[in-house]
């Protein structure tokens, strides 16, 4: 399914936050949207997912607006992981990734035998299928990011879009995340602060800066030194990682940035 951003604006406070932004991820493919703190991606990604209005523009899928879609439908083909989250705390594991099967269900429906295989498949994909009974409230947080994961794949969505999806996870389980991504077949608009774990996983990179898009294109054609000075203010050397070839970043972190 291809997901499309036509020329959308989002404002908080009565100030556009996201200033005409047009992006577009096309069917299958993994989307980065990089940029320093405060540049708009949170805004953007919670305009996508429906938390937020748009001021003005649209958010489409294959064609059709995302806001003309009843709820149900809007979230059998997509599904978000955002940065703020409830805490549930009184459900299982089970139980929160099974709020995922309710776009699919009928009122007050019990869970089918495949809403049960789908929640199953979904913790096994994140490896917490071993977890399923304990509380929500006792797991840490890389096991809560985890199981969140596990709740929007359980909605078997064409897009997925995704907040800093590796927050509080360790490296280990950074790497079977991101290569999870790249197995998945869903559309993913994944905004992510690590730059060089955004050029490993995504097929194309769109870069925002004070609401505004200042550049799209394939991970080695985005990230440039003259682009991370220029965005992020940081003094940095582009290579090729000796095990993938993607784009490694080497930061300086003696030097500091530039007033």
């Amino acid at each position: 399914m291809r997901l499309a951003l036509d020329d959308l604006h989002v404002a908080l406070a009565g100030r556009d936050v996201v200033a005409g932004v047009h992006l577009v991820a096309e069917s299958g493919e993994i989307a980065g949207l990089i940029g320093p703190n405060g540049s708009g991606k949170s805004t953007l990604l919670r305009a996508v997912y429906r938390h937020l209005a748009p001021r003005a523009g649209r958010v489409l899928l294959d064609g059709r607006d995302l806001t003309a879609l009843p709820r149900a439908e809007a979230a059998r083909n997509l599904a978000a992981l955002p940065q703020e989250r409830g805490e549930d705390f009184e459900l299982t594991v089970r139980q929160m990734v099974g709020l995922g099967r309710l776009p699919h269900q009928r009122a007050f429906a019990a869970d089918s035998a495949e809403d049960r295989a789908q929640t199953a498949r979904a913790l096994d994909r994140v490896g917490m299928g071993g977890h399923a009974e304990r509380r929500f409230a006792e797991l840490s947080g890389g096991e809560r990011q985890r199981v969140l994961l596990a709740r929007a794949l359980a909605q078997q969505p064409e897009v997925l879009v995704l907040d800093e999806p590796t927050n509080h996870l360790d490296i280990r389980h950074q790497v079977e995340l991101l290569a999870l991504l790249r197995a998945q077949r869903a559309t993913t608009l994944v905004a992510l602060h690590d730059l060089n774990a955004a050029a490993s996983v995504c097929d194309r990179l769109h870069v925002l800066a004070g609401g505004a898009l200042v550049a799209s294109g394939p991970p080695r054609e985005v990230l440039t030194a003259d682009l991370l000075a220029e965005v992020f203010g940081v003094r940095a050397a582009v290579t090729a990682h000796p095990l993938t070839g993607d784009p490694l970043i080497a930061f300086d972190h003696r030097t500091p940035p530039a007033a």
